[in-house]
């Protein structure tokens, strides 16, 4: 039986100047782009930060921030330098943003100028600032969701495929308690998995689910919070010590937004 090469006698990579020859110009051009779905709950609302468009194509419509990656830079850099331009957040606030990578959009004729590959991001997270316009955009904002229609190119779907996959993180990690003040009662918590994912829960079903997730919550010793309502007083809790929830906290059946 014949020997396999060991990697130290295997042949290595052939060099950038080893490599053929070839005219560039013989490919057609396109471009690569970053679009980011940034979602946030504000008033008991969930938002997602929308820029107006102030060039062409799409002068004036509203869409999501984003913008042409440079030659010198990675995907995750433009998305990051693009929110930032488009809507005044600060560096700090955008340095410190976790974006996940969403998905590859690539039909060849998703933006009328030439041939264009977006490469999206979503994010969701607490407590952030109020936008303003910048770069190419006229004008920024935080709307909600159920409010957004018709955005420019194919954000739309960008959107919701977007919303789809916080909607998953909530069902599989702790990211909503990040939502929640540093003590909060159950009812808040289930308020904000409504916010979320656009339906009601059954309060009993959806407070025995987190009481039996170990490392979610975490009781508070102090007194009960009255909430405002005409029953008694309700216990107060903190974010657990899990970051995955096990077993996940799934939306119910047939009820996804």
């Amino acid at each position: 039986m014949p020997r396999r090469a060991s990697p130290s006698a295997a042949q290595p990579a052939p060099a950038p100047d080893d490599l053929p020859e070839y005219d560039p110009r013989a490919f057609p051009p396109f471009a690569v782009t970053v679009d980011l779905a940034v979602f946030t709950v504000r008033s008991a609302r969930l938002n997602v930060l929308l820029v107006e468009r102030g060039e062409a194509p799409y002068r004036g419509a509203w869409a999501l921030p984003g913008g042409f990656i440079r030659p010198d830079e990675s995907a995750g850099g433009a998305a990051r330098r693009e929110l930032a331009e488009e809507t005044g957040l600060s560096p700090h606030t955008v340095r410190d943003l976790h974006l996940e990578q969403l998905r590859t959009y690539s039909d060849p004729d998703r933006d009328p100028r030439m041939r264009v590959v977006s490469v999206a991001y979503a994010a969701l997270l607490p407590d952030l600032p109020e936008p303003r316009g910048g770069g190419d955009a006229a004008a920024a904002r935080w709307t909600a969701l159920a409010d957004v229609s018709a955005l420019a190119f194919d954000h739309d779907r960008i959107l919701t495929d977007a919303h789809d996959r916080i909607c998953a993180k909530f069902e599989y990690t702790c990211l909503a308690t990040s939502f929640c003040p540093p003590e909060f009662t159950l009812g808040e918590l289930q308020q904000i998995y409504e916010t979320v994912w656009g339906v009601a829960l059954d309060r009993p079903n959806f407070r025995r689910k987190v009481l039996a997730t170990p490392g979610f919550v975490e009781p508070v010793d102090r007194p009960p919070r009255r909430t405002g309502g005409r029953g008694k007083p309700a216990a107060l809790y903190r974010a657990g010590t899990a970051s995955a929830l096990h077993p996940p906290l799934l939306r119910p059946e047939g009820r996804q937004p």
